[in-house]
């Protein structure tokens, strides 16, 4: 992409970029939507997943990411309650997105002393 192709499409309206980041933005949404592309999960499923989320971290970003209309919440009518989180097609749309990162943050861990 061309200069002046980046600096026209955010001319007089929030850039695409902006939108996006608003959307996967914060310390655990990307991780989130990595692990859901495997398939629906359940909510401890993903907390052993990612040991250092604290509980209430993890339902935040969860309820921004249904908000947002990425991640879809199944509640079952059953005792106990079974709560399984998945990607809508929205979410599934950022597939190229997250695989995107994942293979910069791999070419990056193995060029560099992370």
């Amino acid at each position: 992409m061309d200069k002046e192709t980046i600096n026209s499409n955010c001319e007089n309206r929030q850039c695409p970029v902006e939108t996006t980041l608003n959307i996967i933005s914060g310390k655990w949404k990307g991780i989130i939507l990595y692990r859901l592309l495997g398939g629906k999960m359940r909510f401890n499923e993903l907390k052993r997943l990612m040991a250092n989320v604290t509980h209430r971290s993890l339902t935040l970003q969860l309820r921004e990411l249904e908000q947002a209309g990425v991640v879809n919440r199944t509640v079952y009518a059953e005792v106990p309650p079974r709560v399984e989180y998945g990607l809508t097609e929205l979410g599934l749309s950022m597939e190229p997105i997250i695989k995107a990162m994942y293979d910069w943050g791999l070419d990056y861990q193995q060029n560099t002393s992370v």
